[in-house]
C-alpha cells in the first residue's frame, strides 16, 4: 500500500483514534484482514464473523508487526474505531485509488472471470507494474483489499468484480471507479438468486453505467459473440471496443482451432494489425477471455505481436482451473474443481474430449450450485451432453443433483455401466483407482461448495512413484 499515516487513515475512514502514542506513525505494508498475513508495518482490519472475531487477535496481530487495528471498538491496542468495518475498508481503497493515478481495469461475467482477470494482469505486466485481484477474492471485502495492495510504481489495477444481485457491481465501481470495463459474458451462473438471465444482464452492465464518458477516457470493452452482453453498448457513454469472433468485432480471431493437446491455436486480428496465438491453457473457451485480454491491452497501447506474444507465453494463476497434471504412470488429472455453472460444464467437457483424443476420458462431476428452478435440467443437460460428445466415462459424485447428471446421461444413450453415480468423494476415489489405467484423461469438476479438488489431490498422491511433474 502506499504510505499513509494512522491520522490520515482516520481522516479517510471517519475513525476515532484509540490507543495511538502517536498518529504520525504510517502503515506501509499491505491492509490484510487474516491475522496469519500480517507484516511489520501492516494495518489488520478486524472483522466479526459467524464463527470468529477479528478482534480477539488485536494483541496478536501487534506482536507480529501491525501499527494498528480497524476496528468497530477499542481493543486495548493501537486502533483506528469505526462504525462500519467494510464500509470504512472501501473508504480507504477509494482514497488509495484515487491517489494513485494508475489505470483501473475492471472486469465481470457469467464465467471465465478469473481465467481471463489473470491472462489480463499477464499481458500488462509487459508494459507497465501491475496489480490485480489474488484468485476469486472479487467481492466487497475482498476488491478493495485487493486495491490497498498497489503502491507509487503500480500503472495497472485489474479488478474482478463479481455480483449476488442488482447494485453489488455499482456498489464495488464507486469503491475503485474503473476507466476501462470489460463484459465477459451473461449465463446462468447464480440465476437461481438473480432469477433470470435478463436480470443478471441488468446487474453485469452496472460496470459500463459507472465508466466515464468517452471524451473522459472511458471504455467499454464488450463481447460481441454475447447479444446480451453487446445490448450493453446503449447504457454507457463510454467508448465501446467489441471482441470476439464476429466479423465485426474489433478484436477478433480467425482460423479457430484446437492443437493435439486440447490448447487454442488462432490468428489474433487488431486494429493495429494481426499475428498468431497459441495459449497454454486447455479448451476452446479460452478463446473467447484471451480476446478480451487483447482488447484490454491494445487499448492500452499494446502491439498486436505484443499482446500475442505475452498470450502464448501465459499461464494459468489460479488453483483449480483446468490444472492439467501428468501423473509419472501416464494419467492426466484436469482439476477443475474451483466452480461451476452449466457454461463452463460445457466448456470443460469440450476440452477433456479435445485433450483425451486417442485415450479413455473419464468425467468426474458433481452439483452445480444456485441454479434455482433451472437445476433438474441443466444436470439433465450436461449428462446428455457428456454422452454426445462420446466421453468415456461420466461419474456423478454427491446427492440429488448428482443422480440428475447421472440420469441425464443414461437416459441419452442407455449407458448402463458407461455412467456410474456414487455417494461422495471417497466413492469416486476408490472406483477411480480400481479402474483408471496409463494413458487415461480424467475431468474433475463442480461447483467450490462441493469440494471435489479432494478427488483430484488423492488421485495424484495415488500409483506410480517417483514425483508428478505438472505440465
Amino acid at each position: 500500500m502506499i504510505a499513509l499515516s494512522l491520522a490520515e487513515i482516520a481522516e479517510v475512514v471517519g475513525g476515532q483514534t484509540h490507543d495511538i502514542p502517536d498518529p504520525s506513525v504510517q502503515v506501509t505494508a499491505p491492509v490484510v484482514r487474516d491475522s496469519r498475513e500480517v507484516e511489520p508495518g501492516s494495518l489488520f482490519v478486524a472483522f466479526v464473523g459467524e464463527r470468529v472475531d477479528g478482534h480477539d487477535f488485536a494483541q496478536q496481530v501487534v506482536d507480529a508487526g501491525a501499527v494498528a487495528v480497524l476496528a468497530s471498538r477499542p481493543v486495548g491496542v493501537p486502533a483506528i474505531v469505526v462504525e462500519d468495518v467494510q464500509t470504512a475498508l472501501g473508504a480507504l481503497a477509494r482514497h488509495v485509488v484515487r491517489r494513485l493515478g494508475a489505470t483501473l481495469v475492471a472486469l465481470t461475467g457469467s464465467a471465465g472471470k478469473t481465467s481471463t482477470k489473470d491472462l489480463i494482469a499477464q499481458v500488462l505486466q509487459r508494459k507497465a507494474p501491475t496489480v490485480y485481484t489474488p484468485g476469486s477474492l472479487n467481492n466487497e471485502i475482498g476488491l478493495p483489499l485487493t486495491a490497498l495492495t498497489a503502491t507509487e510504481e503500480t500503472r495497472f489495477l485489474v479488478l474482478e468484480m463479481g455480483a449476488r444481485g442488482i447494485g453489488h457491481i455499482r456498489y464495488l465501481a464507486g469503491l475503485t471507479p474503473p476507466r476501462i470495463g470489460l463484459v465477459l459474458n451473461v449465463g446462468t451462473a447464480h440465476i437461481g438468486e438473480f432469477g433470470g438471465r435478463e436480470q443478471i444482464a441488468e446487474a453485469k452492465g452496472e460496470l459500463v453505467e459507472s465508466l466515464p464518458a468517452s471524451d473522459e477516457g472511458g471504455t467499454a470493452i464488450l463481447n460481441a459473440d454475447d447479444p446480451l452482453v453487446r445490448a450493453m453498448a446503449s447504457r454507457t457513454k463510454a467508448k465501446v471496443v467489441l471482441f470476439g469472433e464476429a466479423d465485426e468485432a474489433d478484436v477478433r480471431a480467425e482460423n479457430v482451432r484446437l492443437t493435439d493437446t486440447g490448447q487454442p491455436a488462432f490468428r489474433l486480428r487488431t486494429p493495429s494489425g494481426a499475428s498468431d496465438v497459441t495459449i497454454r491453457l486447455y479448451g476452446e473457451h479460452h478463446v473467447s477471455n484471451a480476446l478480451a485480454a487483447a482488447a484490454v491491452a491494445h487499448e492500452l497501447g499494446m502491439s498486436a505481436e505484443e499482446i500475442a506474444t505475452a498470450l502464448s507465453e501465459a499461464g494459468s494463476l489460479s488453483r483449480w482451473r483446468m490444472e492439467v497434471t501428468e501423473r509419472p504412470d501416464g494419467v492426466t488429472i484436469v482439476n477443475d474443481a474451483y466452480n461451476a455453472n452449466p457454461e463452463s460444464m460445457r466448456a470443460a467437457l469440450r476440452a477433456l474430449v479435445a485433450m483425451g483424443t486417442g485415450r479413455r476420458t473419464w468425467a468426474v462431476l458433481g452439483k452445480m450450485a444456485e441454479l434455482g428452478d433451472e437445476a433438474l435440467a441443466e444436470h439433465d443437460a450436461v449428462g446428455r451432453l457428456a454422452v454426445r460428445l462420446n466421453v468415456g466415462k461420466l461419474v456423478a459424485v454427491g446427492g440429488r443433483e448428482a443422480s440428475w447428471l447421472q440420469l441425464g446421461a443414461y437416459n441419452e444413450g442407455s449407458w448402463g455401466e458407461e455412467s456410474v453415480h456414487v455417494s461422495d468423494a471417497q466413492a469416486a476415489v476408490d472406483l477411480l483407482r480400481s479402474e483408471l489405467r496409463p494413458g487415461d484423461v480424467v475431468l474433475v469438476k463442480a461447483s467450490r461448495s462441493v469440494g471435489l479438488e479432494s478427488i483430484a489431490e488423492a488421485l495424484l498422491a495415488t500409483g506410480a512413484e517417483g514425483e508428478v511433474a505438472a505440465r
